[in-house]
């Protein structure tokens, strides 16, 4: 079968579960793009199948935009609303255009920057002074090499020490975990280290895969609930695509403020 950029595809070998696309091809090797888990990978062109049904990424983030939006009971009728101002910095800019379609259909403000990872730490305090969110999100992508056995070697792992980095250095502009809100990771990242690095919120406690939404419906949950009332943790975490196993984190406030009359 002939391949070409930009063909949606799955690997035969993991029993088709993930979907695909192809961003590069290499002799007999494609490089492999997850059209909605954060993962990148590679594979031999024999391995693969060509996805023939439409596959709309969109229409599918319409229903996770549906079911957030279910969850938000605001009054309204006397009261006006102030959510969280949110700063997005992803390494992916397909993924960070999905995710700012998220914020707005959610009504949170949102500003997003693409950045790779490797250049994350060196850059976000200026974009942290610019903007002065209540959050930021600090995503891209990453993979654990499994091959290497080690689960807490932070060099057996794609981008988790980038994330790290990053992380420190927004601790650097604002210690306070109640202040700024971070939240980190993306595709098996080292869930311990991040959290442990400063991070509120990090993906992912069982070195799964994590959906190119999920960073975001955290995001915008903490930015749309009252400030100085905790968050209901464990449901919040379970609003993403695999739960607790995917990400977890810390107890933590909301940022939204609530005033009457409206």
């Amino acid at each position: 079968m002939n391949f070409k950029v930009g063909d949606i595809v799955s690997r035969k070998s993991h029993n088709n579960d993930i979907v695909f696309k192809i961003l590069e091809i290499n002799k007999n090797v494609a490089l492999l793009k997850g059209v909605d888990l954060r993962l990148y990978a590679d594979s031999d062109l024999e391995d693969l199948e060509k996805v023939e049904e439409n596959i709309d990424s969109y229409k599918n983030d319409r229903k996770i935009i549906e079911e957030n939006k279910k969850d938000i009971n605001l009054d309204r009728s006397q009261y006006f609303y102030i959510p969280g101002t949110v700063l997005h910095v992803d390494g992916d800019v397909d993924y960070l255009d999905r995710c700012m379609k998220f914020y707005k259909d959610i009504k949170v403000k949102a500003h997003g920057v693409n950045l790779k990872e490797n250049i994350m730490a060196k850059e976000i305090r200026g974009y942290l002074e610019k903007y002065k969110p209540d959050i930021i999100v600090i995503t891209g992508h990453d993979a654990y090499y499994r091959r290497k056995n080690d689960l807490e070697d932070i060099n057996n792992y794609q981008n988790s020490k980038n994330f790290v980095e990053t992380i420190k250095e927004a601790r650097k502009y604002e210690k306070s975990q109640d202040k700024l809100i971070i939240i980190a990771g993306a595709c098996q990242s080292n869930y311990e280290q991040l959290i442990k690095s400063g991070a509120n919120f990090a993906s992912s406690p069982k070195r799964i895969n994590i959906h190119a939404l999920d960073p975001a419906i955290i995001a915008s949950s903490i930015a749309l609930s009252e400030k100085n009332k905790t968050i209901d943790l464990i449901s919040m975490i379970e609003k993403t695509k695999y739960g607790s196993n995917g990400i977890g984190g810390i107890i933590t406030n909301g940022t939204m403020y609530v005033g009457f009359p409206r």
